[in-house]
């Protein structure tokens, strides 16, 4: 009796690759599917649901990620594990996705598969797309992504603009804000030395981009010179639609893709183009960030993982320790010359801190999952990171075998970190305090009370006040980086201070009066913030209703009524102000950031 002939990995590894590119090929129709929901949501004035979907399609990647996973251990099973077959795999996917206009989000899909089976300590680019198996395409011209305005009159290419149909909702008043933000746009272009008797017109990208309450045409003016960026930020009120603001400063368009701020819903394919599209309009902003803003996270991060294997190479680098005051939860590190850090949460956690890692890592996830009101910065998780051990400097060596030796594997050649969040970098508050210039510092002071109040308009909050858990941007926005006890802001109690009822109370090392585990006394911030003085004073002028339970109880009701409340990504400075005034509707309200 003969024996059956062994199977071929190629056998195992089609079916297995046909299943995981019809996992992606789900997952690319029902992100278009949400997206796609967007421009009725905003022209119904549907806030509630704009929200919901953009919660939906954040967890949908795992979602199908799972299912394919299930299906892939299904098919393969014994041989599941087998290195040869899963590069036979990849082989047969790579082909498979050849000439697909979005073949890099489909090699990040694999990727994500692969990663769910073997946790492998490092890369291995047998079975994984460490740099992808395709040259890149040429840049498509503008044409095919954007709407073209020709002309050299700006207001009548505003309104050509504006007379175009990207909404179902009616104008409000459209030949006002053709005036409005023609008016506005002049004035900038006359900032910035740009003689308007240049311009051959301008294209706009073929869709609006959605997020929270508002929409935004973004393309550029085009003018012999150069081009600049041009965006409308669009409002639907209950008077109907309207121009907001008019952003042609390439930092203010910066901040609206920052990475605080939650993604895009923008009907727009393939994705490789439109983030080349963008990078033009934003040449200093990531590549990584724009397809995360556009609601692409996992492929952001597969960006950000090949952007760090290039400076690596490109450069001899070490890890540090990064400056500011350390944390007692979180070991931070840093390298000199690449703008982000790496976060991983200590083994040993002290007793004076109320947080369990398994606890910092659902806070982690709450950030990921909530609107972050462009106040908290987004963080990109990653597993089994493989480094050189000479890339490290001995003291932060030391601080992993002292604090995070479970963390982190320290070898006499090579140093794994099996968890960390790896997040842009920005300069601790308490740091940049130090070395600002006055007038800035005041900035930066008025801007961390702001920072509070969007979050708390947002329904988070922080959990500590301290400067030290903030930072400051490029742009010098101000934003919260620190998650140990971040919370629901509804899940807090805010609380006066009782009365002593006794003479020696207030001098007892303890409180004489039950405190609970979330229980706040907002008129205690002021000296638990610990500013020197002449920037309390500031904070105290401007922002003294933080240490009134009044406001915080404000907030939490607005938020149990289910308010949703404007945070405007863009200065106060860019928008159309000389609207005729909107009465305050009911449950919506406005927040200036």
């Amino acid at each position: 009796m003969s024996l059956p002939a062994a199977r071929r990995p190629s056998e195992d590894a089609g079916p297995a690759a046909a299943a995981i590119l019809d996992g992606f090929e789900r997952y690319r129709k029902r992100f278009a599917e949400v997206t796609r929901r967007a421009g009725g949501r905003f022209d119904r004035r549907d806030w509630k649901g704009t929200l919901n979907d953009a919660t939906d399609r954040l967890d949908l990647y795992g979602e199908v990620v799972h299912e394919v996973e299930n299906e892939v251990r299904r098919l393969l099973w014994t041989h599941l594990r087998e290195t040869e077959i899963w590069a036979a795999v990849k082989g047969s996917y790579s082909s498979l996705i050849a000439g697909r206009p979005d073949w890099e989000i489909a090699e990040t899909f694999l990727n994500s598969v692969t990663r769910r089976i073997f946790a492998t300590a490092g890369v291995e680019p047998d079975i994984e797309f460490i740099d992808s198996d395709f040259d890149p395409p040429t840049p498509e011209p503008p044409e095919s992504l954007c709407r073209q305005y020709a002309g050299q009159d700006l207001e009548a290419v505003i309104g050509a603009i504006l007379g175009d149909n990207w909404f179902a909702a009616a104008w409000e008043d459209r030949a006002r804000d053709v005036r409005l933000a023609t008016a506005s746009l002049r004035r900038q272009l006359a900032e910035l030395g740009a003689a308007e008797g240049t311009l051959r017109g301008a294209e706009m990208m073929a869709a609006p981009f959605f997020r929270r309450k508002g929409a935004y045409l973004v393309g550029r003016l085009i003018a012999e010179a150069g081009h600049r960026p041009l965006v409308l930020a669009v409002l639907n009120t209950e008077r109907g639609l309207r121009i907001d603001a008019v952003l042609t400063d390439v930092d203010h368009v910066s901040v609206l893709f920052s990475f605080t701020r939650s993604h895009f819903h923008v009907d727009l394919d393939p994705p490789y183009q439109v983030v080349r599209y963008l990078k033009r309009l934003l040449p200093r902003k990531p590549v990584a960030e724009l397809y995360i803003a556009l609601g692409y996270h996992k492929h952001g991060k597969t960006e950000l993982y090949r952007d760090l294997l290039r400076h690596l190479r490109e450069s001899d680098s070490r890890f540090e320790v990064a400056p500011g005051v350390p944390g007692m939860v979180m070991v931070v590190f840093t390298m000199t010359g690449y703008d982000v850090v790496f976060k991983l949460i200590r083994d040993h956690i002290p007793a004076i801190k109320p947080v369990t890692p398994l606890a910092v890592r659902n806070n982690y996830q709450l950030v990921f999952r909530h609107d972050r009101a462009g106040r908290l910065v987004e963080a990109q998780e990653f597993e089994h990171l493989k480094f050189e051990r000479a890339r490290f400097g001995e003291d932060l060596i030391m601080e992993f075998a002292h604090d995070a030796d479970k963390t982190v594997s320290v070898g006499d050649a090579e140093i794994v970190v099996h968890h960390a969040y790896v997040e842009r970098r920005v300069a601790p508050l308490d740091v940049y305090l130090g070395f600002a210039e006055p007038e800035a510092a005041r900035a930066a002071v008025v801007d961390f009370g702001q920072a509070v109040k969007d979050l708390a308009a947002n329904g988070i909050f922080p959990g500590e006040l301290l400067p030290k858990n903030f930072g400051v941007t490029r742009n010098g926005r101000v934003v919260c980086y620190d998650y140990d006890e971040l919370g629901l802001l509804t899940d807090f109690t805010f609380r006066d201070m009782p009365a002593a009822q006794h003479d020696d109370d207030d001098f007892d090392s303890e409180a004489w009066f039950g405190v609970g585990p979330r229980d706040v006394f907002p008129e205690e911030f002021p000296r638990f913030m610990g500013l020197p003085p002449e920037h309390q004073k500031v904070m105290d002028e401007v922002h003294g209703d933080l240490y009134t339970v009044d406001f915080w109880h404000q907030m939490q009701s607005q938020i149990q009524q289910g308010e949703i409340i404007d945070i405007f990504p863009y200065p106060q400075a860019t928008r159309l102000l000389d609207h005729v005034p909107v009465q305050e509707e009911p449950n919506e309200k406005s927040l200036q950031s």
